[in-house]
């Protein structure tokens, strides 16, 4: 079960946040998903459809922040992580494609 939230926009769609451990092997420890849908049942199964199968919404504790709206709102498949933010970084990482994260590395 993976620790999340979400909110309600004015015009009746919800942005899910999660945190989950990070489905690629060569990928940081955990990542901070975050799904534009018109539902919480929809943005979940986007997810699942990515092959994110064990993937759950229990209660509210980390909703998403105002900018991470923001972030999902602006991209056009409203689908994006990053990976958990550290508190003690002086960086910020920007958000990347869902497909960044999900598709195998490129062989050299």
């Amino acid at each position: 079960m993976a620790a999340g939230g979400f909110c309600k926009l004015p015009n009746g769609t919800v942005v899910v946040a999660l945190n989950l451990p990070s489905p690629a092997a060569d990928a940081p420890a955990g990542v901070r998903v975050l799904v534009h849908a018109r539902n919480r049942a929809r943005a979940l199964t986007r997810l699942r459809n990515l092959g994110l199968r064990a993937i759950y919404l229990r209660g509210n504790a980390a909703p998403p922040t105002p900018d991470e709206i923001t972030a999902v709102l602006h991209h056009p498949d409203g689908l994006i992580w990053r990976t958990n933010p550290d508190t003690t970084a002086l960086t910020v990482e920007l958000w990347h494609p869902i497909r960044a994260l999900l598709s195998p590395p490129a062989k050299a």
